[in-house]
């Protein structure tokens, strides 16, 4: 009568395919023992309830595993297209100011052509291909702490504020 309860019970929880192995190793625990020993009879479901604890445990950790490789990704993917997109906006005023430097260099004074020149060899340091680099927080503060500073000194308030975003979008970020 065992036999057949846990046979139901097996089939019924975890389907055919997934418990052949299972079955077979309680099968081969059920025949083991002496006929007629209560207690055996409880140690093999305890032997089965354990069992059925370390495929549960083996199987969630596996899945654990693969939604966790796939959701850093994701994350992974999000932030670095964000700092890129901040990196490439600082990139492109530099560019600009460069460019209006080249074509009358006395549009700037002298120490805001320096802290451009600063500007960009931050730019230029930072490390886009070491992403583990521990200072990469540090250098995008520098970076961002001198954009202010050249923008404040050439009296124009310019702000990084990210690509715009749908309202529906940035309701789902928080």
């Amino acid at each position: 009568m065992l036999c057949c309860f846990s046979s139901f019970f097996f089939f019924f929880c975890y389907g055919p395919g997934d418990i052949t192995e299972l079955i077979l190793k309680f099968s081969i625990v059920s025949m083991e023992q002496a006929p007629g020993d209560a207690s055996d009879i409880f140690d093999s479901i305890v032997l089965l309830d354990e069992t059925l604890c370390q495929e549960g445990f083996k199987d969630g950790y596996r899945d654990g595993l693969k939604t966790g490789q796939e959701e850093g990704r994701e994350v992974g993917l999000k932030m670095g297209f964000q700092v890129g997109e901040e990196l490439g906006f600082y990139q492109g005023c530099v560019d600009v100011w460069n460019s209006l430097i080249q074509v009358d260099p006395e549009s700037f004074s002298y120490r805001l052509q320096k802290g451009i020149q600063q500007l960009r060899d931050l730019l230029k340091k930072y490390p886009l291909l070491d992403p583990e680099n521990e200072h990469v927080q540090e250098m995008m503060d520098a970076i961002r702490l001198k954009f202010k500073i050249i923008s404040a000194n050439m009296g124009v308030k310019l702000e990084y504020k990210g690509y715009p975003k749908s309202s529906k979008q940035g309701m789902e970020d928080m």
